[in-house]
């Protein structure tokens, strides 16, 4: 376990690899654990970090600091901290609403951003989040128990009370199609919108309308068989995809999901 102390709390963070440097954000359910396949996929040419955010996983949950700004800062300093330049942040849910906002507010930081799984209004997350978040320790646990993922069960037990609520309040005031027309008019940022076409926590139909813009930096793709949790539901897939993200170098409008890549996966 790795660890660094940013604003009188401990940050849980693991690494691998070696290369350019990756950045990845979880979201709401779990902690850094659940992107751990993805990280050793990408391991042979990139040097990967994953923290778990203030209130999850194994970071510090002293004192509530739940809100984006929070996040944003958290980011900002953990990458003077490990002395990270210019890394294309990975996020998801809750992870991925901080890395858009992140990469308006720091664009000489982050210029690219994977977002998975984004929230892009306020009726775009399932209230059962926060009705889970509400009840009592044992209601929490039976609820718990219906995450499929090992990787995430084992870890969302450990969220702190308040951390989803604050989180998933803040996250609804953020105004994503403003950030999103920075973000079309920055020559030198690129975010791709990734989405399960099933996600039942995440509403896939905003991101799905994107599809209608031809934004050369912006650029969304639904994976079918995925709900919340595509680098999970369809790894394969998804690892191709964040490869062929990161090798890209000006315009995503080329970025596809190949055929090929649904044969291997099937």
């Amino acid at each position: 376990m790795s660890a660094v102390v940013i604003d009188g709390g401990l940050v849980h963070y693991e690494a691998f690899g070696r290369g350019k440097p990756v950045l990845f954000l979880h979201g709401w359910l779990g902690s850094w654990r659940y992107w751990m396949p993805t990280m050793e996929a990408i391991s042979d040419k990139y040097r990967t970090y994953a923290l778990d955010l203030w209130g999850f996983g194994d970071s510090d949950k002293s004192k509530a600091r739940y809100e984006i700004t929070d996040y944003v800062a958290l980011i900002n300093n953990f990458v003077d901290n490990m002395g990270i330049r210019d890394a294309p942040i990975i996020g998801h849910a809750l992870g991925a609403s901080v890395a858009l906002e992140y990469t308006v507010q720091h664009p000489d930081r982050a210029k690219k951003v994977m977002a998975v799984s984004l929230p892009m209004n306020s009726d775009s997350i399932n209230r059962k989040l926060i009705d889970m978040a509400n009840r009592s320790v044992m209601s929490k646990m039976l609820w718990w128990r219906q995450i499929t993922h090992k990787e995430v069960q084992r870890e969302a037990e450990k969220t702190a009370d308040g951390a989803i609520i604050t989180s998933v309040e803040s996250v609804a005031k953020l105004d994503i199609s403003s950030r999103m027309k920075v973000i079309a008019q920055s020559p030198d940022s690129m975010l791709l919108v990734v989405y399960g076409e099933k996600d039942d926590m995440v509403d896939p139909a905003p991101p799905r309308s994107l599809n209608g813009n031809r934004w050369r930096n912006i650029r969304p793709i639904g994976l079918t068989e995925s709900k919340h949790f595509p680098m999970l539901e369809e790894a394969a897939k998804f690892y191709r995809l964040l490869q062929d993200f990161l090798d890209v170098e000006e315009d995503l409008s080329t970025l596809e999901l190949k055929e090929e890549w649904r044969r291997r996966t099937r």
